[in-house]
């Protein structure tokens, strides 16, 4: 294929963004939604030609454009087109798709409407950039884009204090997550001495046992603490312990960019990164245990938090962070194509649960907490049977695409040498009786049981353009998992990744059915049961149990007082700081001091010399007879002393 079709990908969501953004209130609300989606609908057609074309083995990378030299380091816009590329290009396109459509509906009555598609589009075009990248200036510049719009679409209503809150939360969180990628990046240019993915991995091997000195006389392996920056970054724009607190707080934003944050574009952005540099990770064991580590703690940690929540978006945001935690595991067990497998499954599930959950929000007059839900399944069908899809899949149940992406990570950490992978496995099987417990007590508090709303007002089915694109993203909610045995333990992205996890598969009959007899299955059953019997059966009890754990429940609920913790240290810290050196540094030392200071000593000299010009005539005289035999007195001085 031509490079025209590969600029077509990111450029006509680029262009969509362009048009609503600057004409969005001379050509309409209508014209609006029509060029953005058109755009993506575009970018979306291309990446699927291209995703056949490369599996008909016509992978492409090359420089489209040079946009500065340094010395022998060029620094350009590339891109890299292979299967990784592809399939990223194919989800991401898809899911925003989607996520335009359903915003018709969403923000149907939001005066920013404009304003909105304009920021999905852009965010779509941020997010390509970043996949479709083949050296680490465009990665990065993908990275900080991506960052950039999600900050002004959780702020997208910004007479929100809540919402002004979170997009700066967001905003600093990632800076700290993005200043350990930006060193591993300089690290990685200073070492190899450049930026192209190629170049550096064929030289990586052969750095393998070099090592640095950050502090003298203490010696690191170089090639860890370039995996350990760059992961330092995928902990911020994935959202790992303890980099997790921004995520949440992203539902301030409306629904639509929440599922596509979630599903298919920022957050997965981390575990993209450390999927395409697979071949850096392998050479060094320490940083994949730490990945492995933190994935593991992420997954079940967050997954708990989930069962304490009442805000419907909450607990679906708290599950993206379970999700991801997952991925992260994969990629430390160095299962990065079950990693991606997963991401792909996720992105469809997941979209499925955020939307449906914004079709809940609309039905109910903007009502979030699932305590004054009920009973919605008889007036919200359509949104009802896709959700459930979407939890199906999410709890890991086959033949959903949720158990295979799920159950090839559970395998991989069982079977991985990575120091770290018996914690991690305990973990992840944990979460499988979580998360299959959080996403049907969702389930059973929306949409079964009594109606605890206010019936005079009954909520009813959302329109087409809200139903029809959950409808399609059910689809391959259900189906994605089938293709576990071409992506995972097939050829897949044999040329693009490592692959280091169990390849024992006997077709997809076969692994379903040992999947059906293995304890992961069990587990998300007896999660399932577990909700069905505390809030179906015997709703008192939940109550009870929160009594009965007490404390260990309120530092759950409370996300384990991270909040809280850097609320009071980093952000009152930087006050506390910020303060100092206003009152102290600013007012005292360079106002009081250097300002007022030198005014007051020029005063007081001018005072003193203000003395000596009285405008007497006598007085100057006297100066003058004083001043000439100061001098007599001076010259005979001197002359007596030689």
């Amino acid at each position: 294929m031509t490079k025209t079709l590969y600029l077509l990908v990111p450029l006509a969501p680029l262009a969509g963004a362009l048009l609503a953004g600057l004409c969005g209130e001379m050509i309409g609300r209508v014209w609006t939604h029509r060029i953005t989606i058109f755009g993506v609908l575009i970018s979306f057609l291309v990446s699927v030609l291209v995703l056949g074309d490369v599996l008909n083995g016509n992978s492409w990378t090359g420089s489209i454009y040079t946009w500065a030299t340094i010395g022998d380091t060029r620094l350009e816009i590339g891109f890299l087109i292979d299967r990784l590329t592809a399939l990223m290009m194919v989800v991401v396109t898809f899911v925003s798709l989607m996520v335009h459509v359903y915003t018709i509906g969403y923000m149907a009555e939001d005066p920013g409407y404009q304003r909105f598609f304009a920021y999905i589009s852009l965010f779509t075009f941020s997010m390509l950039m970043l996949v479709m990248a083949n050296n680490f200036l465009q990665l990065f510049f993908g990275w900080e884009a991506v960052g950039l719009v999600s900050y002004l679409l959780i702020g997208f209503w910004y007479t929100r204090p809540s919402a002004i809150y979170a997009n700066l939360k967001a905003f600093l969180v990632n800076r700290v997550g993005d200043f350990g990628f930006l060193l591993g990046i300089g690290l990685i240019l200073a070492t190899f001495g450049t930026l192209d993915y190629a170049a550096v991995f064929s030289q990586a091997s052969s750095w393998g046992e070099r090592s640095l000195e950050l502090i003298p006389g203490h010696s690191w392996h170089l090639l860890t603490v370039i995996c350990i920056l760059l992961f330092i970054g995928a902990m911020g724009k994935s959202a790992q312990f303890p980099l997790h607190v921004w995520l949440p707080d992203s539902m301030e934003g409306p629904t639509p960019i929440s599922a596509l944050i979630h599903a298919a574009t920022m957050v997965t952005a981390g575990i993209f990164m450390v999927a395409r540099m697979s071949s850096l990770f392998e050479l060094s064991e320490t940083a994949r245990s730490v990945v492995l580590v933190i994935g593991a703690i992420t997954s079940l940690a967050m997954g708990l938090v989930a069962l304490t929540q009442f805000d419907i978006k909450r607990v679906v945001a708290y599950s993206t962070l379970s999700q991801l935690g997952y991925m992260t595991v994969a990629l430390g067990a160095s299962a990065y194509s079950a990693a991606m497998f997963h991401l792909m499954t996720h992105a469809f599930f997941k979209a499925v649960l955020f939307l449906a959950a914004g079709s809940v929000i609309i039905a109910m007059h903007h009502e979030q907490d699932m305590r004054r839900m009920g009973g919605l399944k008889k007036f919200m069908p359509w949104t009802y049977w896709t959700l459930l899809v979407g939890a199906i899949a999410s709890a890991g149940i086959p033949p959903l695409a949720g158990f295979y992406s799920k159950d090839a990570i559970i395998e991989a950490a069982r079977l991985s040498q990575t120091p770290g992978a018996t914690f991690a496995y305990l973990c992840v099987l944990a979460c499988v009786f979580v998360t299959a417990t959080y996403t049907f007590r969702l389930v059973f508090m929306a949409f079964h049981g009594e109606p605890r709303f206010d019936e005079a007002h009954p909520p009813h089915e959302s329109p087409a353009v809200v139903t029809v694109p959950l409808v399609l993203l059910a689809i391959p909610s259900v189906a994605a998992g089938w293709l576990v045995g071409y992506v995972v333990f097939g050829d897949f992205f044999l040329e693009n990744l490592y692959r280091a996890q169990n390849t024992d598969y006997h077709g997809l009959w076969s692994y379903t059915l040992h999947g059906m007899t293995a304890l992961p299955f069990w587990l998300a059953g007896a999660g399932i049961a577990t909700a069905w019997f505390l809030y179906i059966k015997n709703t008192h009890i939940p109550k009870k149990i929160a009594i009965a754990f007490g404390p260990l429940y309120a530092l759950v609920e409370r996300k384990y007082g991270f909040d809280e913790l850097y609320a009071r240290v980093f952000a009152l810290g930087a006050q506390v700081v910020g303060t100092g050196l206003w009152k102290g540094g600013d007012q005292r030392a360079i106002d009081g001091v250097v300002v007022n200071g030198s005014a007051r000593l020029v005063g007081w000299f001018s005072g003193v010399v203000r003395l000596m010009q009285n405008g007497l005539v006598y007085w100057y005289a006297f100066m003058m007879i004083f001043g000439v035999c100061a001098i007599y007195a001076l010259v005979k001085f001197r002359v007596f002393g030689a």
